[in-house]
């Protein structure tokens, strides 16, 4: 019996993982579907696009997968996809500000999955607007790894950045540097050719200011909200604008 178990036990957490990769699949080539769609279908005149594949390519989605998301969004290929990006916004438990990305072909069945997430959760779905103004949209490099401080302020700077943050994490030091949405890609190249491993460049909302959440309840509340909206197969991205208190972790 404990065989059995230990075998269910794996086969329960292999379908776990097969759930994120296929979510991470669907948004990534969804992503590959907007940018093409936004732009041109050759990634070296495409930022946004060579972002999206190379983003495809680490997560392992095949090449085949990639083409065809390519020509969807290039409209060489027939399909029924018309999907839109869209943002909406609102307030957790507490009224914390929720920003989320969603890209769909349905703009009232998302709307509608969002808004019961919010309010089971003890939030409201709001206006547009009615949290943006807390947010500023940045470009942001990833960088992999310990680095050298003086080196990273150099070449951010000749980058053309406003800021950047060393991440000290055990398991995963990193650094982030923050830019103009339209000075990413000039970032980005800068960053590469001095020498730093970039794994990840993206655009992202970035408080203003953050909000203290030193109630466990509703921090149990908005930790499971963003857990919900993540888990939506439209949702692409969630950005909140809180933090936990020191002693929730204890």
């Amino acid at each position: 019996m404990a065989g059995h178990s230990k075998w269910a036990n794996i086969k329960r957490q292999k379908a776990r993982v097969d759930v994120v990769r296929g979510k991470t699949f669907a948004q990534i080539s969804r992503a590959i579907i907007v940018a093409t769609r936004n732009g041109v279908p050759d990634p070296d005149g495409n930022f946004q696009l060579r972002t999206a594949i190379e983003k495809a390519k680490a997560a392992g989605i095949p090449n085949d997968n990639i083409d065809r998301a390519i020509a969807k969004g290039a409209g060489t290929l027939d399909s029924s996809d018309r999907l839109e990006e869209i943002r909406y916004e609102g307030y957790g438990a507490g009224g914390v500000a929720i920003i989320v990305e969603a890209l769909t072909d349905n703009r009232k069945r998302t709307a509608a999955d969002l808004r019961f997430a919010f309010v089971k959760q003890g939030g409201n779905l709001g206006e547009i607007g009615c949290v943006g103004w807390m947010f500023d949209l940045k470009g942001v490099c990833s960088i992999a790894g310990s680095v050298d401080e003086d080196r990273l302020l150099e070449a951010a700077l000749k980058g053309g950045a406003d800021i950047y943050e060393l991440i000290d994490d055990e398991e995963q030091p990193r650094a982030e540097v923050f830019t103009t949405v339209a000075n990413l890609e000039l970032l980005n190249a800068t960053l590469l050719a001095e020498g730093f491993i970039v794994n990840d460049t993206q655009w992202r909302w970035v408080s203003q200011n953050t909000v203290l959440v030193d109630d466990p309840e509703q921090s149990k509340q908005l930790l499971k909200l963003i857990e919900v909206l993540e888990a939506l197969d439209d949702v692409q991205t969630v950005t909140a604008n809180f933090d936990l208190a020191d002693e929730l972790f204890d």
